[in-house]
């Protein structure tokens, strides 16, 4: 049977990677940023359609929505991001300052890391001196094997700028048929069916491209998320309908 790794595994290879900085990638947060953008925005679309207003409503509202919660999202994906900097910055200064007050009991926590590893006697001995030699890797084995932190984060502006491009440019697209309106002669109605059909594509779409990231089928998580999206939208659309009966 074939089967396609996704690296080689040859030793120079090996190498090469563990030398290279950790890559982040940043096609989560542009997939949730779209999933919400889009979610928010034809929510929005949906209820003032359902209240049957004129369309510049509908586009200022949906604008409106797009840039302030496109924003918000990105600020506390930001912050969210940081502060997992912040957090490690913090404990590596703690790993240090235990090692240099007290170094003995520092050297026992690596013992046992890896004496639950299945090491021991003069092997497990080598190890603990080789890892406590150096001061750098002693405080890295500390983080990773003790308090189960990763070494590298992303960068907070990238997956804040991810996630705002993402919310903006796929959040869009539920305005498109209503900013068509402008230049093409188009109902109420009709305008709401393009919109419905485009984010309902744009919903799947988004929803198929996050399964890269989980493990589900693509056409189930693009399933999955038109089912979401579309429930807040005919959510949306019922109480714009309610507002609409019971306000004269």
């Amino acid at each position: 049977m074939n089967v396609t790794l996704e690296h080689s595994h040859e030793p120079h290879a090996i190498a090469a990677r563990l030398r290279d900085k950790t890559r982040h990638s940043y096609l989560s947060d542009f997939v949730y940023g779209a999933i919400d953008g889009t979610v928010t925005t034809f929510a929005v679309v949906s209820g003032v359609a359902g209240a049957s207003l004129p369309a510049e409503v509908i586009v200022i509202l949906g604008l409106a929505n797009l840039v302030g919660d496109g924003f918000s999202m990105a600020a506390s994906n930001f912050l969210g991001t940081r502060t997992n900097h912040q957090l490690l910055d913090r404990a590596k200064a703690m790993e240090r300052k235990h090692i240099q007050l007290a170094p003995e009991g520092e050297r026992e926590e690596v013992r046992q890391i890896y004496a639950k590893k299945g090491f021991e006697g003069e092997r497990l001995d080598g190890i603990v001196d080789t890892i406590t030699s150096d001061e750098e890797q002693w405080i890295e084995t500390m983080l990773t094997d003790e308090l189960g932190l990763q070494l590298s984060t992303p960068s907070a502006f990238r997956a804040a700028a991810t996630t705002f491009t993402a919310f903006l440019v796929i959040g869009l697209i539920p305005l498109l048929s209503f900013i068509a309106q402008w230049f093409v002669p188009l109902s109420l109605n009709t305008a709401y069916l393009f919109s419905s059909v485009l984010t309902a594509i744009a919903f799947f779409a988004v929803g198929a491209a996050k399964s890269m990231f989980v493990d589900q089928k693509w056409y189930a998580s693009g399933l999955e998320t038109l089912a979401v999206g579309g429930t807040a939208a005919a959510l949306a659309y019922g109480v714009g309908a309610m507002l609409r009966a019971i306000i004269p």
